[in-house]
Protein backbone atom coordinates (compact mmCIF):
# COMPACT_ATOMS: atom_id res chain seq x y z
CA UNK A 1 0.00 0.00 0.00
CA UNK A 2 2.86 2.40 0.86
CA UNK A 3 4.45 1.74 -2.55
CA UNK A 4 1.21 2.66 -4.32
CA UNK A 5 0.88 5.87 -2.28
CA UNK A 6 4.48 6.84 -3.08
CA UNK A 7 3.82 6.32 -6.82
CA UNK A 8 0.73 8.54 -6.68
CA UNK A 9 2.53 11.29 -4.74
CA UNK A 10 5.61 11.14 -7.01
CA UNK A 11 3.40 11.72 -10.07
CA UNK A 12 1.83 14.87 -8.58
CA UNK A 13 4.88 17.12 -9.21
CA UNK A 14 5.07 16.61 -13.00
CA UNK A 15 1.28 16.94 -13.21
CA UNK A 16 1.41 20.27 -11.34
CA UNK A 17 4.16 21.57 -13.64
CA UNK A 18 2.22 20.48 -16.77
CA UNK A 19 -0.99 22.19 -15.56
CA UNK A 20 0.87 25.41 -14.77
CA UNK A 21 2.61 25.40 -18.15
CA UNK A 22 -0.66 24.68 -19.99
CA UNK A 23 -2.10 27.81 -18.37
CA UNK A 24 1.06 29.73 -19.32
CA UNK A 25 1.49 30.86 -15.70
CA UNK A 26 4.81 31.50 -13.94
CA UNK A 27 5.63 30.20 -10.48
CA UNK A 28 5.44 33.81 -9.24
CA UNK A 29 1.94 34.23 -10.74
CA UNK A 30 0.78 30.96 -9.19
CA UNK A 31 2.29 31.98 -5.85
CA UNK A 32 0.32 35.24 -5.92
CA UNK A 33 -2.86 33.35 -6.84
CA UNK A 34 -2.56 30.64 -4.17
CA UNK A 35 -0.53 32.22 -1.36
CA UNK A 36 2.00 29.36 -1.58
CA UNK A 37 5.64 30.48 -1.76
CA UNK A 38 7.55 30.18 -5.03
CA UNK A 39 10.14 27.91 -3.38
CA UNK A 40 7.42 25.53 -2.10
CA UNK A 41 5.78 25.44 -5.54
CA UNK A 42 9.14 24.72 -7.16
CA UNK A 43 9.90 21.91 -4.69
CA UNK A 44 6.42 20.41 -5.22
CA UNK A 45 6.87 20.40 -9.00
CA UNK A 46 10.36 18.87 -8.79
CA UNK A 47 9.27 16.21 -6.28
CA UNK A 48 11.50 17.52 -3.49
CA UNK A 49 8.42 18.35 -1.35
CA UNK A 50 5.71 15.83 -0.54
CA UNK A 51 2.26 17.25 -1.38
CA UNK A 52 -0.38 17.56 1.32
CA UNK A 53 -4.01 18.65 1.34
CA UNK A 54 -3.20 22.20 2.50
CA UNK A 55 -1.11 22.69 -0.66
CA UNK A 56 -3.18 20.66 -3.12
CA UNK A 57 -6.57 22.28 -2.44
CA UNK A 58 -5.55 25.85 -3.44
CA UNK A 59 -3.60 24.46 -6.42
CA UNK A 60 -6.61 22.44 -7.65
CA UNK A 61 -8.75 25.57 -7.35
CA UNK A 62 -6.19 27.76 -9.15
CA UNK A 63 -5.82 25.26 -12.00
CA UNK A 64 -9.58 24.67 -12.21
CA UNK A 65 -9.32 20.89 -11.84
CA UNK A 66 -10.86 18.46 -9.35
CA UNK A 67 -8.50 17.24 -6.61
CA UNK A 68 -8.73 13.63 -7.83
CA UNK A 69 -7.48 14.73 -11.26
CA UNK A 70 -4.62 16.64 -9.67
CA UNK A 71 -3.37 13.60 -7.78
CA UNK A 72 -4.19 11.14 -10.55
CA UNK A 73 -6.70 9.16 -8.51
CA UNK A 74 -7.54 5.84 -10.16
CA UNK A 75 -10.85 5.75 -12.04
CA UNK A 76 -13.82 4.44 -10.10
CA UNK A 77 -15.28 2.56 -13.05
CA UNK A 78 -18.31 4.87 -13.09
CA UNK A 79 -18.60 6.33 -16.63
CA UNK A 80 -20.97 9.11 -15.59
CA UNK A 81 -19.68 12.66 -15.65
CA UNK A 82 -20.68 14.64 -12.59
CA UNK A 83 -20.82 18.21 -13.83
CA UNK A 84 -21.33 20.87 -11.21
CA UNK A 85 -23.50 23.71 -12.50
CA UNK A 86 -22.53 27.26 -11.61
CA UNK A 87 -25.41 29.68 -10.97
CA UNK A 88 -24.77 33.42 -11.08
CA UNK A 89 -27.39 36.15 -11.22
CA UNK A 90 -30.07 33.55 -12.06
CA UNK A 91 -28.07 32.15 -14.99
CA UNK A 92 -26.87 28.55 -14.94
CA UNK A 93 -23.62 27.51 -16.59
CA UNK A 94 -22.71 23.82 -16.87
CA UNK A 95 -19.00 23.31 -17.62
CA UNK A 96 -18.51 20.74 -20.37
CA UNK A 97 -14.70 20.70 -20.23
CA UNK A 98 -12.62 19.77 -17.22
CA UNK A 99 -9.10 20.77 -18.16
CA UNK A 100 -7.28 23.95 -17.31
CA UNK A 101 -6.34 26.38 -20.07
CA UNK A 102 -7.30 26.21 -23.72
CA UNK A 103 -10.85 26.44 -25.00
CA UNK A 104 -13.55 26.01 -22.35
CA UNK A 105 -17.05 24.77 -23.22
CA UNK A 106 -20.26 25.53 -21.31
CA UNK A 107 -23.98 24.96 -21.67
CA UNK A 108 -25.70 28.14 -20.51
CA UNK A 109 -29.36 28.51 -19.47
CA UNK A 110 -30.85 31.97 -18.98
CA UNK A 111 -34.39 31.93 -17.57
CA UNK A 112 -37.22 33.92 -19.13
CA UNK A 113 -37.53 37.35 -17.60
CA UNK A 114 -40.96 38.72 -16.64
CA UNK A 115 -39.66 42.28 -17.07
CA UNK A 116 -37.67 43.81 -19.92
CA UNK A 117 -33.96 43.31 -19.28
CA UNK A 118 -31.59 46.26 -19.24
CA UNK A 119 -28.32 45.17 -20.85
CA UNK A 120 -25.11 45.79 -18.91
CA UNK A 121 -22.39 44.97 -21.46
CA UNK A 122 -19.03 43.74 -20.13
CA UNK A 123 -15.60 43.26 -21.70
CA UNK A 124 -12.76 40.83 -20.97
CA UNK A 125 -9.88 39.11 -22.75
CA UNK A 126 -10.75 36.21 -25.00
CA UNK A 127 -12.81 35.03 -27.91
CA UNK A 128 -16.30 33.52 -27.68
CA UNK A 129 -18.40 31.30 -29.91
CA UNK A 130 -22.01 30.41 -29.15
CA UNK A 131 -24.74 28.21 -30.61
CA UNK A 132 -28.42 28.51 -29.63
CA UNK A 133 -30.11 25.19 -28.73
CA UNK A 134 -33.57 26.29 -27.46
CA UNK A 135 -35.39 29.56 -26.99
CA UNK A 136 -34.22 32.90 -28.33
CA UNK A 137 -31.04 34.67 -27.26
CA UNK A 138 -30.63 38.42 -27.21
CA UNK A 139 -27.01 39.36 -27.89
CA UNK A 140 -25.95 42.96 -27.43
CA UNK A 141 -22.55 43.27 -29.09
CA UNK A 142 -21.09 46.75 -29.29
CA UNK A 143 -23.70 48.84 -31.13
CA UNK A 144 -25.57 45.76 -32.42
CA UNK A 145 -28.67 44.34 -30.71
CA UNK A 146 -29.36 40.90 -32.18
CA UNK A 147 -31.82 38.06 -31.54
CA UNK A 148 -30.58 34.55 -32.33
CA UNK A 149 -32.93 31.57 -32.76
CA UNK A 150 -32.23 27.84 -32.38
CA UNK A 151 -29.57 26.70 -34.81
CA UNK A 152 -27.93 30.12 -35.13
CA UNK A 153 -24.34 30.77 -34.05
CA UNK A 154 -22.21 33.84 -33.38
CA UNK A 155 -18.53 34.42 -32.66
CA UNK A 156 -16.82 37.55 -31.41
CA UNK A 157 -13.87 39.11 -29.66
CA UNK A 158 -14.81 39.54 -25.98
CA UNK A 159 -13.00 42.88 -25.83
CA UNK A 160 -16.10 44.23 -27.62
CA UNK A 161 -18.74 45.13 -24.98
CA UNK A 162 -21.29 42.28 -24.90
CA UNK A 163 -24.32 41.01 -22.98
CA UNK A 164 -26.73 38.03 -23.23
CA UNK A 165 -30.37 37.72 -22.28
CA UNK A 166 -33.46 35.63 -23.02
CA UNK A 167 -36.22 36.82 -25.32
CA UNK A 168 -39.87 35.88 -24.88
CA UNK A 169 -41.65 33.69 -22.36
CA UNK A 170 -39.23 30.76 -22.32
CA UNK A 171 -35.65 30.31 -21.15
CA UNK A 172 -32.82 30.25 -23.66
CA UNK A 173 -30.23 27.45 -23.76
CA UNK A 174 -27.00 27.78 -25.70
CA UNK A 175 -23.57 26.25 -26.01
CA UNK A 176 -20.65 28.58 -25.45
CA UNK A 177 -16.99 28.04 -26.30
CA UNK A 178 -14.62 30.49 -24.71
CA UNK A 179 -10.89 30.73 -25.33
CA UNK A 180 -7.97 33.06 -25.04
CA UNK A 181 -7.61 35.78 -27.62
CA UNK A 182 -6.83 34.22 -31.00
CA UNK A 183 -8.35 30.80 -30.27
CA UNK A 184 -11.30 30.98 -32.63
CA UNK A 185 -13.95 28.39 -33.39
CA UNK A 186 -14.95 28.13 -37.02
CA UNK A 187 -18.13 26.58 -38.34
CA UNK A 188 -17.91 25.18 -41.84
CA UNK A 189 -21.12 25.73 -43.77
CA UNK A 190 -22.18 24.77 -47.24
CA UNK A 191 -22.87 27.68 -49.59
CA UNK A 192 -26.54 28.51 -50.13
CA UNK A 193 -28.14 26.65 -53.03
CA UNK A 194 -28.96 28.91 -55.96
Amino acid sequence: MEDELDKVLTAVGPRLRALRQQRDVTLADLSAETGISVSTLSRLESGRRRPNLELLLPLAKAHGVPLDELVGAPPTGDPRIHLRPITRVGRTMVPLTRRAGGVQAYKVVIPASPRPQVPEPKVHEGYEWLYVLNGRLRLVLGEQDLVLSPGEAAEFDTRVPHWFGSVGSEPVEFLCLFGRQGERAHVRARPKAK
